[in-house]
């Protein structure tokens, strides 16, 4: 594990920041899509590939390379703006996000674009992918380092699927899966909470064999810090509960469900008129980005 250097920190906050500009343009140009999970894990994104991650822009088929899966595919923009950013295509490409002919569908399609891993769309099958991938690595190479890293939804732990992928995972040892759990608390139908209740999400993956670990999914050093730890796991699977604020950076869209599959444009009026959502949230992450500062060491 890296420790992260206070200008590190910051370089990590203001290029999340740039991805999560990126996000609500692509979204405002499509008039379709989800905006609150991927602002939310926009943190996340920007770790891994800018942090954590061994991979190679120039080669996105690198044997050793780490593989990401992400499982609730309809947070899509976050891995598109975030692989654009990293140099996997131009940023241009973004703005066809859901249009006709695009690469940028509206749930990822592993052959259409370099650095997807996997095509997502019904919920609940990433993990299940995932955790075949990490066996079938530890079977052909038990001395492999490669790390397979699979990104959820809280909502996404409705699904059956999930909970078999899980069992799996805890009986065969997989000490190469790094589950990172995006915990904003919403889905598209309300709260998490009153949809379906998951507490206690702990306890119920320690009892299937993960070590599991709780931090706050917008500190870079929290997250460094976690995914860290989870390599260095030994004899088990790891679970990361990011604790995400959903729509991050954009207080008017903050926290409210209604967020979770509208874009700028046709999202709740009740704070911003649907013809200033766009403009309104990319001024407040260009101003957010003025305020971000190199944190304390200590």
């Amino acid at each position: 594990m890296q420790y992260l250097t206070s200008d590190e920190v910051r370089a990590l906050e203001l290029k999340a920041n740039s991805i999560r500009q990126s996000i609500i343009e692509m979204l405002t140009e499509a008039g379709s899509g989800h905006t609150a999970g991927p602002l939310g894990m926009a943190d996340v994104f920007t770790l891994l590939y800018f942090g954590i991650l061994k991979h190679d822009p120039l080669n996105p088929d690198w044997e050793e390379r780490d593989r990401v899966v992400l499982s609730n595919g309809h947070i899509c923009p976050v891995l598109y703006a975030t692989l654009a950013h990293a140099g996997y295509f131009e940023m241009e490409e973004l703005l066809t996000l859901r249009k006709f002919g695009s690469r940028l569908q509206g749930h990822p399609h592993r052959e259409a674009l370099p650095g997807i891993e996997t095509s997502s769309g019904p919920l609940g099958s990433g993990l299940s992918q995932a955790v075949g991938m990490a066996l079938a690595e530890r079977m052909d190479n038990p001395y492999s380092s490669k790390f397979f890293y699979c990104l959820t939804g809280d909502g996404e732990l409705n699904e059956g699927q999930i909970w078999e992928a899980v069992m799996l995972a805890g009986k065969e040892k997989l000490n190469n899966l790094i589950v990172i759990v995006d915990r904003n608390g919403i889905q598209i139908d309300g709260y998490t909470k009153d949809v379906m209740p998951l507490e206690p999400l702990a306890e119920k993956f320690e009892a299937f064999n993960f070590d599991v670990q709780e931090v706050d999914g917008h500190s870079m050093r929290a997250l460094n810090d976690a995914i860290g730890k989870a390599q260095a796991v030994y004899s088990q699977p790891s679970l990361i509960i990011a604790h995400t604020i959903p729509s991050k950076g954009v207080d008017v869209f903050e926290r409210d469900f209604r967020w979770h599959g509208n874009p700028p444009g046709k999202g709740p009026e009740d704070r911003v008129s649907r013809d200033k959502q766009s403009a309104v949230a990319l001024e407040k992450l260009r101003t957010l980005a003025g305020t971000i500062e190199p944190q304390d060491i200590s």
